[in-house]
């Protein structure tokens, strides 16, 4: 069993997670690839080209802007084969993607989840600072859902007003890097808690219907505010000066 809180602090962030963890999000972002492709009755190269956008598509991303290490596409010899088979599969024998109704829902934000944590750590490791660090695991778990919606030739989901989608994944990093470089938490232990975070906010929002806004323009707030305190100010002014002339 890991150890609840790392022996020596900071120094093992450099340690990186299991290679399966990247595996594991690869597929399970494939797979929400092709539940896509499938709603939209695409083609074969449409499934692959799905599965490849959701199951690579935010670590590209990540190596691009990141450029240390290797890009995991092309280093991985299971990468881009999974994601092409996965594809094949979906394509060809559609029906086992089909017996859980909300498998589209939980593949989607369980990849968010666990893009946001390989990719919060990868930066983690190669040393980035928080905002960083923050920044390439929201990208990572978002960046294949956006691709995908782009090749689609729809507005990314994180641009439209919806329940907490990029938000999560925010969380999510958040969580995850302060567990590992604060309070030195083991990082399997600090990885069940980012996806927990992540998926967990995204079915709060979806259960109580909490969703992002558009068109709030705060600044007649702001002005009717700032005019409630002038009058307040001018009133214990004028309650002032009418006490000191007594």
């Amino acid at each position: 069993m890991p150890e609840l809180f790392s022996q020596f602090g900071p120094e093992t962030a450099a340690v990186s997670l299991p290679a399966w963890l990247d595996l594991a999000a690869l597929i399970v972002g494939a797979i929400s690839g092709v539940l896509v492709a499938r709603e939209r009755k695409l083609d074969l190269v449409g499934f692959i080209g799905l599965a490849m956008l959701c199951g690579l598509g935010g670590g590209l991303i990540r190596d691009m802007i990141m450029q240390v290490g290797d890009v995991y596409m092309l280093s991985s010899p299971y990468a881009i084969p999974a994601a092409v088979i996965l594809g094949l599969v979906a394509y060809y024998f559609p029906k086992p993607f089909t017996l859980f109704p909300n498998l589209l829902e939980w593949s989607d934000i369980l990849t968010v989840g666990l893009f946001a944590l390989v990719g919060t750590d990868k930066a983690i490791v190669y040393g980035l600072l928080p905002c960083s660090a923050i920044l390439m695991g929201t990208l990572t778990g978002i960046g294949g859902g956006m691709l995908r919606d782009v090749f689609l030739g729809d507005v990314p989901r994180i641009f439209r007003p919806s329940n907490y989608y990029a938000l999560c994944a925010v969380a999510g990093s958040t969580v995850y890097y302060v567990m590992v470089m604060f309070i030195w938490l083991g990082k399997p232990w600090a990885a069940v808690l980012c996806v927990a975070a992540t998926v967990g906010l995204r079915r709060w929002s979806l259960h109580y219907n909490v969703a992002t806004q558009a068109d709030i323009d705060l600044a007649p707030r702001v002005v009717g505010s700032v005019r409630k305190l002038r009058r307040v100010a001018s009133r214990t002014n004028t309650t002032s000066r009418r006490r000191r002339n007594r």
